[in-house]
């Protein structure tokens, strides 16, 4: 599968789309490459044909900010939470059992 968050921070870095492993990998190539700057190792993304991928990671954030503070992080609650945990599907949360969350929770 691809994790997107990684794949994100790898754009977000600088690194070229083609030189990714997980995108690599998504579109049949091998994942690492000796030489990234061959031709035979580049992907043209207009025709290439993706496999089909088996599983993706995403990450979510929610997080309480203040508008009248210039937008700066502040403590706040979560009423209400529906998730449901699947043995393919879990989640993560950063929270105390009341609902809290902390004004550093983002910066985890």
């Amino acid at each position: 599968g691809v994790n997107l968050p990684a794949c994100q921070l790898q754009v977000a870095m600088g690194i070229p789309l083609q030189n990714i492993p997980d995108i690599r990998e998504l579109y049949g190539k091998n994942r690492f490459e000796d030489s990234p700057q061959d031709e035979s190792s580049k992907i043209d993304f207009d025709i290439a044909e993706r496999v089909s991928p088996d599983g993706h990671c995403i990450a979510v954030r929610i997080t309480a900010e203040n508008a009248e503070a210039g937008f700066k992080p502040t403590s706040g609650g979560i009423q209400e939470l529906n998730f449901r945990s699947t043995p393919s599907v879990w989640g993560y949360f950063s929270m105390d059992s009341s609902g809290s969350i902390h004004e550093f929770a983002d910066s985890q």
